[in-house]
């Protein structure tokens, strides 16, 4: 169904903008703008002003590469070679725009920004379809337009747990008049252990949670990728409806969700690990589920405690999988990495441990599973059948935790490295964690 089809059926923010009829548009009159600035009749436009902002354009494309990936170097792999040819092509639409502002008369400027700002809109569609980040309006304008719960710290008088020899849902009945829906609820989760303050926390509870007698449900701690926030796997990873759904199919239960800040800041990366940089396996070892276990009611072990991620929060996910086994049986790693890094080894080692390279092979996963094993683990790798960077590290992965002797299992995707994977990799495992963590059969 299209677009078009669509449209007098859906409210316009739910309309696709990574597919269909609208990003073809935005493209179509993306590259027509960029004709259009790139045209003109004035001879000495052809010998210089088209030359010069061709010339600046790759000058600036250059410059900005080497400011990002040399000497910022927010995305340890590089920025990835569609973002920098998008990129390139709105510097050279503004350089167009720039150089034909000289003698042009007010209303050819006006039109001049008009089409520039088309190409903008194309390079920023573009890069939207690489990522999958806003996939339609809604998820666009989320953080304005949706509204998070109070979380609920009260604790139920009566809890129901599964014997021995059952799983949680065959021993559950859902009461009457239970919600179809769960709850959102933002939370601070101080670091009295670690010392770390993060952003907020995202909580998802769901609709077995607000029954009496409460089951004691397994937990599900989500960490993002970076650059990042916890709050994309609300927004962009869609997690209260993902877990809605896999609830209505379950008499309301469904894992709880616990979404921690593991970076401190959009662009930061603290590499999951107690070093210099931050002790952020303490944090998540430690003081996410003192904080949990103190605020809700949950099932307690490590046997209903899972730890998942996507991307560098994949990588984060395989760390306490492997450093703290005593805290989180189950991991779920989606396109992460063979070993958390900020760039090269060196440059790793250096931040993080003033560059004893020991303190880092004492935590870094595939050489602590060359040391040990973990057959009381369970872990699913997911990855993008078209991740040209991260693909090959998660088949290293893969064969790492079975070494370890893991209980693996290895899925693809169809996409690349960003949200059409991320999302639906927690939707189709979701039935596998819940085995795993002794919620269904």
């Amino acid at each position: 169904m299209t677009t078009l089809t669509l449209a007098s059926r859906w409210n316009p923010l739910d309309w696709p903008l990574t597919h269909g009829p609208i990003p073809q548009a935005v493209q179509a009159a993306g590259w027509a703008a960029l004709i259009l600035l790139a045209l003109r009749r004035d001879r000495s436009w052809w010998r210089f002003g088209l030359p010069a902002a061709l010339v600046t354009a790759a000058g600036l494309s250059l410059l900005l590469g080497y400011l990002v990936d040399d000497w910022w170097h927010p995305f340890p792999e590089g920025t990835p070679r569609y973002v920098t040819w998008w990129v390139a092509t709105a510097l050279l639409g503004l350089c167009l725009v720039a150089y034909r502002m000289r003698r042009s008369t007010w209303p050819r400027r006006a039109l001049g920004l008009g089409l520039g700002s088309v190409v903008l809109l194309m390079a920023a569609s573009e890069v939207n379809i690489g990522f999958d980040m806003y996939p339609n309006g809604r998820i666009m304008l989320a953080p304005w337009l949706d509204r998070t719960a109070m979380l609920s710290t009260t604790k139920a008088a009566e809890t129901a747990t599964a014997p021995p020899d059952k799983v949680l849902e065959e021993v559950w009945t859902p009461p009457p008049g239970l919600p179809a829906k769960g709850t959102v609820s933002q939370a601070r989760i101080p670091g009295p252990k670690s010392g770390f303050q993060g952003r907020n926390a995202y909580v998802y509870l769901p609709p077995a949670y607000q029954a009496s007698p409460r089951p004691l449900l397994p937990v599900l701690v989500l960490i993002t990728g970076q650059p990042g926030a916890p709050d994309e796997w609300v927004h962009q990873g869609q997690i209260d409806e993902l877990m809605d759904a896999f609830a209505a199919k379950h008499g309301g239960l469904a894992p709880i969700v616990v979404m921690p800040d593991q970076l401190g800041a959009t662009w930061n990366n603290s590499l999951c690990m107690d070093s210099k940089i931050a002790k952020m396996q303490t944090y998540l070892a430690e003081d996410v589920p003192d904080w949990a276990q103190k605020h809700l009611q949950t099932a307690t072990g490590r046997k209903s405690w899972a730890i998942g991620g996507a991307s560098m929060g994949g990588t984060c996910a395989l760390q306490l999988g492997v450093n703290a086994p005593e805290v989180y049986g189950t991991v779920l790693d989606i396109s992460g990495q063979e070993e958390p890094t900020l760039g090269t080894r060196a440059e790793t080692v250096k931040a993080a441990f003033g560059g004893d390279a020991a303190k880092f092979d004492a935590v870094d996963p595939l050489q602590v599973m060359a040391r040990r094993q973990f057959p009381d683990t369970a872990i699913a790798v997911v990855v993008g059948d078209g991740d040209g960077i991260f693909r090959p590290q998660q088949e290293k992965v893969y064969k790492a935790v079975q070494g370890a002797g893991m209980k693996a299992t290895f899925a693809t995707a169809p996409g690349g490295h960003g949200w059409m994977v991320f999302r639906p990799a927690v939707a189709d495992q979701l039935p596998w964690l819940a085995r795993q963590t002794g919620l269904i059969r």
